[in-house]
């Protein structure tokens, strides 16, 4: 199969490029910066190098493919972070209907399904709208939960306060992924037998646990094994975030999210069709964090 990938050689599109090539597909990764052709050929794939903020070069780049995998590239310099998602879903919608593509495989997020209340998910519930509305394609929202990863933002918080911390409780289940269970389930998604146009979603998650586990499991892994976490406010969180020299906007948008988690729903639709979970548990993760801490 020809498969075109998006989101360069990020966490997840790069081991998502290497399994596909491994199996045998012709893989083409789209990345802004020409000084990252040479790593994607290493891999054995080809280089496409341009802008998703260009509907015309991503037409030209999808035509031809069987598949094509679509994410939207962080763009933190950004003032408004649900139009630049807006914009890059439409550009991608064009862009696939004028290359005719039929299968398309977007990189969503769980709470996706709502419309408001979940801060900076809202972009992406709106790029599945978008695609949604083209007609005539295999598309699959894949929706990853919270991202392990996101926990090396806490770095800071352990070494200055000795805790972790964010605005929900330590004693709720939360659902985590990690990129590598990401990357299997859209090679999953993206290399499977066609099937009559229509619409999907898959969710994607490594293991179920409470963030008070989360704080355990790290403090044991980097020698702090009384390491603790603190349920902050939604205000805390956020003059925590600003303090740090987070732009309001972006603040509040992380501080809906973790407030959504704390309601439980931005999980309502998750734990209604929770999906096999991955490869990486948390215990895994926090190795991982101990080697990076």
């Amino acid at each position: 199969m020809k498969i075109i990938l998006t989101g360069s050689l990020g966490n997840i599109s790069k081991p998502l490029a290497t399994a596909l090539v491994q199996q045998g597909h012709a893989v083409t990764v789209i990345s802004t910066k020409p000084d990252k052709q040479a790593e994607i050929e290493a891999l054995g794939a080809t280089a496409a190098i341009g802008s998703v903020d260009d509907a015309g070069f991503l037409a030209a780049t999808f035509t031809g493919a069987d598949a094509v995998y679509l994410m939207v590239p962080p763009h933190f310099a950004v003032a408004d972070s649900r139009t630049y998602h807006q914009q890059i879903g439409r550009n991608y919608a064009q862009a696939v209907q004028q290359a005719g593509v039929r299968r398309v495989v977007q990189l969503s997020s769980w709470g996706a399904h709502l419309a408001e209340g979940t801060g900076g998910i809202l972009g992406t519930h709106d790029v599945e709208v978008l695609l949604r509305e083209v007609p005539g394609i295999e598309l699959t929202h894949l929706r990853p939960t919270s991202f392990y990863t996101n926990f090396y933002t806490s770095v800071g918080m352990i070494n200055g306060a000795g805790m972790m911390g964010a605005n929900y409780a330590g004693d709720i289940t939360v659902s985590f992924v990690h990129p590598r269970d990401i990357a299997v389930a859209a090679a999953e998604e993206l290399t499977k037998p066609a099937t009559a146009a229509g619409q999907n979603v898959r969710y994607v998650a490594s293991d179920e646990r409470t963030a008070d586990e989360v704080a355990q499991a790290i403090g044991a892994a980097i020698g702090k094994p009384g390491l603790k976490w603190v349920a902050f406010t939604d205000a805390q969180m956020r003059e925590n975030m600003t303090s740090h020299g987070v732009p309001a906007n972006r603040a509040d948008e992380v501080v809906d999210i973790y407030a959504s988690i704390n309601s439980g729903r931005l999980g309502e639709d998750y734990w209604q069709h929770r999906p096999a979970l991955g490869q990486v548990k948390l215990e895994d993760f926090a190795r991982e964090f101990a080697a990076n801490f």
